[in-house]
């Protein structure tokens, strides 16, 4: 399947026709993981459980917010 990177709001995205969304057991809503390698980037439907880590990083980033800031610099 081809498909092109399409400007979406201020971002880039990816149309995916809903045959390969169903193939997949995607749905609207769903979270996917990027993983990103030399052939490519490949998308994974994310598990139960990064709900949960995405929150431990958010308070981790609000903890170290100042320090975070500094190294980004």
């Amino acid at each position: 399947m081809n498909t092109v990177i399409r400007k979406i709001g201020n971002s880039e995205g990816v149309i995916l026709p809903k045959e390969v969304l169903e193939q997949a057991g995607l749905a609207t809503g769903d979270r996917l993981n990027a993983i990103v390698s030399e052939d490519g980037v490949k998308l994974i439907k994310a598990g139960p459980d990064f709900e949960e880590e995405l929150a431990h990083a958010r308070v981790f980033m609000d903890k170290y917010r100042d320090a975070l800031a500094k190294l980004a610099k």
